[in-house]
């Protein structure tokens, strides 16, 4: 989660928000949550575990070409 907020405080293209999903189990089921950290790009390319800036990055410029 850290990655994704210093890519969004370099990008004003880019929004980091961390959900706890105890607090809000509908979000859970929408992105089919199995594990943490599980973040999500553009509603539909989801990196499961901790990833490395390298990877998100990667992950970020995948998700724009699809």
């Amino acid at each position: 989660m850290r990655i994704a907020h210093r890519f969004a405080l370099a990008s004003k293209h880019i929004r980091g928000d961390m959900v706890e999903i105890s607090e809000f189990p509908h979000l859970a089921v929408k992105y089919n949550v199995r594990g943490v950290p599980l973040t999500i790009i553009n509603e539909g390319h989801p990196l499961v575990g901790a990833r490395s800036e390298v990877e998100v990055a990667a992950a970020i410029l995948q998700a724009l070409k699809a």
